[in-house]
C-alpha cells in the first residue's frame, strides 16, 4: 500500500504575522475599492425601475427577485415614498421566499429608526422571524445614542435659524443663510454629508433650498451634493429641489428636474433625462407614486 505524504511549510512566527498582515491589507483595500466604486444613481435608476414592474406591470415574483439581485450588490436605502426596501421584506414574506429574515431585518431596524413610532407597524413581521419588540427598541436607541449630538444640535439650531424672520427682514435671512452655508461646507469637511443617519429627521430640503440665496457658497454647496448623491448620503430629490430653487428663482429659467414653477416644463422627454441623470423617476412614475402614497394615506 502507498503512502503519500504532503510536507507542510513552517514559517518562523514573524514570517506567518507578516503572511497575516499582508492578506489582511489585500482584503480590506478590495473590500474599500468595492465600495467607493457604487454609484448610487445607478442603485437609484435600477430601483425606479423595479419600482416600476412593481407598481404598472404588477408583476410581484419579478419586483422580488431583481430587488434580491440589486441589494446583494447595494447596500439598501428605503427612500420616502417608494420604499424599496421594505418593499423586498414585505412581498418576500408575504410570498414565502427568500429575504434572509433575522439577518436582512436587522439591517432594516436603522432604516426605520428615524421616524418615530413608524416601526411599531412592522413589530408582527419582526415577531415572525423571532425579533422581539423589545429586542427592537433596544436596536433603535442603540441607533440614537450613536447619532452624532453635536451635529444634532447644530442642525436643530440651523433649522430654526432657517426660518427666523424669512420673507420680513432680509439683512437677518441673508446672515442666517451665509451661517447655514458655512455649517454645511464645515459638515462636509468633517463629517460628510448630514444624513438621516448622521443627525435623524430633519427638513433638510428646505434648508438646501434656501442655499439658493448665497451666491458665494451655493455652487460649491451644489458641487459637493452631487458627489453625495452619487456616493448614497444625498437623496437625489434634496438636490434637484435645489438645483431647480436656483435655477428658476435665480437664473430665472425652466425647471431643470421638474421642481418649482412646475408649469414651466415646456419639455418633458428633456425632463425625464434630467431626473434619470440623477436617480430620479420619471414624471409619470412619480405622480403615480404620489398618487399611491395618497391612496395609502387615505385607508390609515
Amino acid at each position: 500500500m502507498s503512502h503519500f505524504f504532503i510536507k507542510k511549510i513552517k514559517f518562523p512566527p514573524n514570517r506567518i504575522l507578516l503572511v497575516t498582515l499582508i492578506s489582511l491589507y489585500v482584503l480590506l483595500i478590495t473590500v474599500s475599492c468595492k465600495h467607493k466604486s457604487l454609484n448610487y444613481i445607478t442603485y437609484y435608476n435600477r430601483v425606479n425601475e423595479i419600482d416600476s414592474i412593481y407598481r404598472f406591470e404588477r408583476d410581484t415574483l419579478e419586483t422580488i427577485k431583481q430587488y434580491k439581485k440589486l441589494f446583494k450588490e447595494y447596500p439598501p436605502r428605503n427612500q420616502e415614498r417608494i420604499q424599496e426596501f421594505e418593499t423586498f421584506i414585505t412581498l418576500s414574506d408575504r410570498y414565502h421566499k427568500d429575504f434572509g429574515e433575522k439577518k436582512t431585518l436587522y439591517k432594516f431596524i436603522p432604516l426605520i429608526a428615524p421616524y418615530g413610532n413608524a416601526y411599531k407597524k412592522y413589530l408582527p413581521l419582526f415577531k415572525k422571524y423571532d425579533i422581539d419588540s423589545m429586542e427592537v427598541k433596544e436596536n433603535i436607541a442603540d441607533w440614537k445614542k450613536n447619532l452624532d449630538k453635536r451635529l444634532v444640535d447644530s442642525f436643530s439650531v440651523a433649522m430654526i435659524r432657517d426660518q427666523e424672520k424669512r420673507h420680513i427682514d432680509t439683512a437677518v435671512q441673508a446672515k442666517n443663510v451665509r451661517k447655514n452655508a458655512e455649517l454645511l461646507l464645515w459638515t462636509f469637511k468633517n463629517y460628510g454629508f448630514p444624513s438621516v443617519q448622521k443627525i435623524g429627521t430633519m427638513p433638510m430640503h428646505t434648508l438646501l433650498t434656501h442655499m439658493n440665496e448665497s451666491k458665494q457658497y451655493y455652487p460649491i454647496i451644489r458641487t459637493k451634493l452631487i458627489d453625495y448623491v452619487k456616493s448614497g448620503d444625498c437623496p437625489p430629490l434634496s438636490y434637484a429641489m435645489m438645483f431647480d430653487s436656483y435655477h428658476v428663482n435665480v437664473e430665472k429659467g425652466n425647471t431643470t428636474y421638474g421642481y418649482n414653477s412646475f408649469t414651466a416644463i415646456m419639455d418633458s422627454v428633456q425632463i425625464n433625462r434630467n431626473r434619470k441623470s440623477i436617480g430620479l423617476p420619471s414624471l409619470k412614475h412619480s405622480d403615480r407614486i404620489r398618487q399611491d402614497f395618497m391612496a395609502e394615506l387615505k385607508t390609515k
